[in-house]
């Protein structure tokens, strides 16, 4: 038996497998393409791992995800595969276009023709596994009850339109073909080997490097947070237990405004690591011009996944965070290698010096 995880070196893609490994000896094909984000150092810790192989490729591909599917027969594919960066989709909408709604297109081609081939049981059996977001479903007031399952589709970004166009072609390929799906729409993740583009992570590289915290506008939207390894735990449940055909909303129950998750970062790095001058990290936050179209507030109602497969969240935010601030700090030469060249030109381009 084997699983197919697509996306598998990124952020959360890296933590469910290693999640997985760490639970099953089921055997792992991970698929990434190794984009920017996409880093195979997260996974250094399988080498030689005879339960996991790596192939760089893109879902794009479909002559070699055929392949991949013919020869290692999985029973269920999880697809994380996606650009997810908001800042990148305004600045580039096009990568985005190809990855998240073409490339979504040609994995389910490919895999609807693998699973029209299984033999009854293993095609009954079957699973594919949609990893999307919150970000779909738009922006919410500040008293309007937080998104459940039927939330109308509002997204606002290139990128959270893109992950709308492949959640509906997911949800097609279940009612035009049968293909036996589940879909998941996440909060905002956080958590060891998140990409330093992102809020915590970048707070985080920032603060220890002397540098300007960057708060885009007032630091009032509001984001419920969910620690990446609840969420692995989550698509575990759901991957087991899920109704086919089925969509699972996946929240922390933690709503905090951007300005109080910096503030925390501060707090926890002022004990954790002091500034060699004594004065407090929150010095150096400097609030910067807001990003277009910025969503002012997401909420995620998590009950279905906790009534229909009794899932909820191991992590408060309070213990998740300080155990990535942790992390960091203990995995220095990890940000090192990732906060490349281009990466400074790309906090440079969007940050000015920070």
């Amino acid at each position: 038996m084997s699983i197919l995880v697509t996306g598998g070196a990124g952020f959360i893609g890296s933590n469910f497998v290693l999640d997985w490994l760490t639970q099953s000896n089921e055997f792992v094909i991970t698929l990434d393409k190794l984009t920017y984000a996409g880093n195979r150092e997260n996974l250094q810790s399988l080498n030689g791992d005879p339960r996991h192989v790596f192939v760089q490729g893109d879902i794009g591909d479909s002559t070699l995800v055929a392949y991949l599917l013919a020869q290692h027969q999985p029973r269920a594919i999880v697809n994380f595969a996606a650009e997810s960066h908001v800042d990148r989709s305004i600045h580039g909408p096009e990568d985005f276009i190809q990855t998240n709604i073409v490339g979504t297109f040609r994995l389910l081609e490919a895999v609807r023709a693998y699973w029209g081939g299984l033999q009854s049981d293993a095609r009954q059996a079957f699973r594919f596994l949609h990893v999307s977001t919150d970000e779909v479903y738009g922006s919410l007031g500040k008293d309007d009850p937080a998104f459940t399952e039927a939330h109308r589709y509002e997204p606002n970004s290139p990128y959270s339109a893109s992950k709308a166009a492949s959640d509906h072609l997911v949800r097609a390929y279940h009612y035009t073909y049968g293909l036996p799906v589940l879909t998941t729409n996440c909060s905002n993740n956080y958590g060891p080997y998140h990409f330093p583009e992102k809020l915590i992570p970048l707070m985080i590289v920032n603060a220890l490097a002397g540098k300007p915290l960057p708060v885009y506008g007032d630091g009032q939207q509001i984001r419920d947070w969910l620690y990446v390894k609840d969420h692995c735990s989550a698509i575990r449940r759901v991957l087991d237990a899920g109704h086919v055909g089925e969509v699972y909303n996946i929240g922390g129950w933690n709503e905090k405004p951007n300005l109080d998750i910096v503030h925390t970062v501060c707090v926890l790095l002022d004990e954790l690591r002091p500034r060699a001058d004594g004065k407090p990290y929150k010095e150096q936050i400097t609030y910067v011009a807001d990003r277009p179209g910025h969503d002012r507030r997401y909420a995620i109602d998590a009950r279905k996944i906790e009534r229909e497969l009794g899932w909820k969240p191991a992590e408060t935010f309070e213990t998740g965070i300080r155990k990535t601030v942790q992390w960091y700090l203990d995995n220095q030469a990890w940000v090192d290698n990732v906060t490349s060249g281009a990466y400074k030109q790309w906090v440079g381009k969007h940050y000015g010096d920070a």
